[in-house]
């Protein structure tokens, strides 16, 4: 080697030496570059993608999120059974009382009035008490009385006219 060669290739391992340093991020391995991924930038994106780590809201049900749902919400995915599509529930639900409690839905002092004054019946709404038939167990006092129902036994309506009053069906 000659003293010439020997200086420029020590030149030469110098320059790039320094060219990589000038890439290189202080205290990193990796180029100045990576730091402006768009990933994690933290100028410009605070987040690193860690805000719904595991979807939103329901998401991954059938996959990442399985064993929740088969252990807490078993039969949460499938079909079962038929569609009834003009099904109507509860048709025959239908609350029932007797003539002897009717005259507790009114409280005392209409009792009291009633009693006193027989020009004007009290009005009982059976419908509004959160029954719907009137039934005929019983016997009511000899005083006028409206009662508003969805239906009437034959027999509730024969002691409630027999005592001079009155039965309203109501939708």
């Amino acid at each position: 080697f000659s003293v010439v060669q020997l200086i420029s290739s020590l030149l030469s391992t110098q320059d790039e030496y320094q060219q990589k340093e000038d890439q290189e991020v202080e205290g990193s391995c990796l180029p100045r570059t990576w730091t402006y991924r768009a990933v994690t930038y933290f100028v410009i994106i605070s987040g690193k993608h860690r805000k719904h780590p595991g979807g939103r809201g329901n998401a991954g049900g059938a996959h990442h999120h399985r064993i929740n749902m088969d252990k807490y919400h078993p039969g949460y995915f499938g079909k079962l059974g038929m569609r009834n599509y003009h099904l109507r529930r509860n048709t025959k639900w239908c609350p029932t009382i007797n003539l002897d409690k009717l005259w507790s839905l009114v409280s005392e002092q209409t009792k009291a009035k009633a009693q006193k004054t027989t020009e004007k019946a009290p009005v009982i709404d059976v419908v509004r008490a959160g029954y719907y038939k009137v039934l005929g167990k019983g016997n009511l006092p000899k005083q006028p009385v409206i009662v508003k129902a969805k239906f009437f036994s034959k027999s509730a309506e024969d002691k409630i006219r027999a005592a001079g009053g009155a039965c309203i069906l109501q939708a």
